[in-house]
């Protein structure tokens, strides 16, 4: 059965350019709560995503970073994050990361073609992450 998450990640993916896949990780539990693609993939792979999403936002580096950046701001850690969203060209794909605006332990990722105009890709993106933090 198909939930509404995922029912809402299908919808979103047919408005991004050149989609071809979208998840939605909790990185508090290490979870991936749902995942739309057009090819099928071993559940290995889809689990893999949501580990390395949580080592891009929230790996030791990544961690220490944002501790520095405080500090030298002379700002309280509070737990905020400086790193919101995460774009990654590979050889063939385009790959947009972003925080969750309502729980920032949640990340949405979506999977393009990198032949895919980026510009409206991440202005795509950013207009769906409302409906898709709404769809949990």
């Amino acid at each position: 059965m198909v939930n509404k998450l995922e029912t809402t990640l299908q919808k979103v993916m047919a408005e991004v350019p050149e989609c071809v896949a979208a998840g939605y990780v909790d990185m508090s539990t290490g979870m991936l709560l749902a995942a739309r693609t057009i090819d099928s993939h071993p559940r290995e792979v889809l689990d893999l995503v949501a580990a390395a999403t949580a080592d891009l936002f929230q790996g030791s580096t990544v961690s220490a970073i944002e501790r520095l950046f405080r500090k030298s701001r002379g700002v309280k850690d509070d737990g905020h994050h400086y790193f919101q969203e995460i774009v990654v060209f590979s050889d063939n794909l385009l790959h947009v990361f972003l925080r969750g605006r309502k729980n920032n332990e949640h990340v949405v990722t979506f999977v393009c073609r990198k032949s895919a105009n980026v510009g409206m890709v991440l202005t795509k993106t950013r207009l769906a992450l409302p409906s898709i933090e709404s769809a949990l």
